[in-house]
């Protein structure tokens, strides 16, 4: 992001630009809609989608029209569908989506090809079904000698929320519906993705209890065939010595792909930049990043912009060109004011879900306690809109 906006301030020497980094997740949320309510908001800010919905309720971000994307050379026609349509909330279009970041499957590509699991090509052969699945990291299993596949389970909400929600999306399943005031979960799909998912750690092919930094160790190392994580984590593994590429999490389920997923994106906030100088400014800076978004791509995103992401150029940067489907397939978290990136939702339904895969409890019990820990939330009346 700072050689970006370098980018930027080298294009516009006259344009004052001052950037600020705050703390992930509920702390900036909280500044940010502090700064705006108390009238001293930035001229842009940066917001995750699942986020976009209440801050809309909340009346502290702007809508941007399409005449106005257009004339900055941003038309909505340009972006991902999926992040366009999460960044529209009434109808109106709130937010300009940078990126799309998934839940995605990575491998080792020494492991794989011992297993057999590449094609003539050194890519891996395509998995469909959790029959396949589990074969596959079976085969890696025999491999490696200790896991097929590694995923986080403890001290990590956020991570087991995507495993099971990607699952659980194919499947068709929803969680929230009206701003968070009714609880949709259903209790046969849930149960579903988690009794597969458990069965992997019952079996051993995954581990039941890992932190962030063991799942580190054992796929840096060699000792797991298989991540799933966040493809964000792929300048982690650059800096190791580990041959891996990232694929989209496999199609196990339903008619069509679907992949747990967020979006940062830029917003306006109410009562910044209201003036049309300062508003034209603020559009030209946020267009301005999205021409150089596959700076961006380089920590793991896959850009939001099509002009970038569609390019010859991104078709080259291996792996992050090869999930882009995942982008396509994007389900973000439900609308709530509870909801979205670093948010009760994700700690209640995550603690819940690394309870069944570490045998602490069943997925039924699992399910029940996803349920009672967002009712207070769901009952509770909503601050926001």
């Amino acid at each position: 992001m700072i050689t970006m906006e370098e980018k930027y301030s080298k294009q516009h020497p006259h344009s004052d630009l001052s950037a600020t980094v705050l703390a992930w997740g509920t702390p900036y949320y909280t500044k940010l809609a502090l700064a705006t309510a108390g009238g001293a908001p930035p001229d842009v800010a940066i917001l995750h989608l699942s986020r976009l919905q209440t801050f809309v309720d909340a009346g502290l971000v702007t809508a941007l029209t399409a005449e106005e994307m257009a004339a900055a050379g941003m038309p909505t026609a340009k972006f991902t569908p999926a992040a366009i349509r999460k960044a529209t909330v009434g109808g109106k279009v709130h937010a300009v989506p940078l990126d799309t970041h998934p839940f995605v499957m990575f491998y080792n590509e020494d492991v794989c090809r011992k297993a057999g699991l590449l094609d003539s090509d050194g890519m891996l052969k395509p998995i469909h079904g959790p029959a396949e699945l589990t074969a596959a990291l079976r085969a890696a299993k025999k491999v490696t000698g200790h896991y097929g596949g590694v995923a986080a389970v403890t001290n990590d909400p956020s991570t087991n929320l995507r495993f099971f929600a990607t699952l659980y999306y194919q499947l068709g399943g929803t969680f929230l519906a009206d701003h968070g005031t009714r609880i949709t979960i259903d209790d046969e799909l849930a149960v579903k993705a988690l009794t597969y998912l458990r069965s992997l750690t019952r079996s051993g092919l995954l581990p039941q209890s890992v932190d962030p930094t063991g799942v580190t160790s054992l796929f840096s190392t060699g000792k797991a065939g298989f991540l799933f994580d966040g493809e964000w984590q792929i300048p982690t593994y650059e800096a190791t010595k580990i041959k891996f590429n990232v694929v989209p999490v496999p199609h196990l389920y339903g008619p069509k792909l679907a992949t747990y997923a967020d979006s940062h994106s830029f917003v306006i906030p109410a009562g910044s930049a209201d003036d049309a100088e300062r508003r034209s400014h603020a559009l030209t800076f946020i267009k301005s990043l999205l021409n150089s978004s596959r700076t961006w791509a380089k920590g793991g995103h896959i850009p939001a912009w099509l002009p970038v992401r569609d390019s010859a150029a991104f078709e080259q940067m291996k792996p992050q060109a090869n999930y882009v489907a995942a982008a396509d397939a994007a389900q973000y978290d439900p609308p709530g004011w509870y909801s979205g990136a670093g948010s009760e939702f994700e700690n209640i339904v995550g603690a819940a879900i690394a309870g069944s895969q570490s045998g602490a409890t069943s997925p039924a019990t699992a399910v029940r306690k996803m349920r009672a820990g967002l009712q207070p939330y769901a009952s509770a009346k909503p601050p926001v809109g």
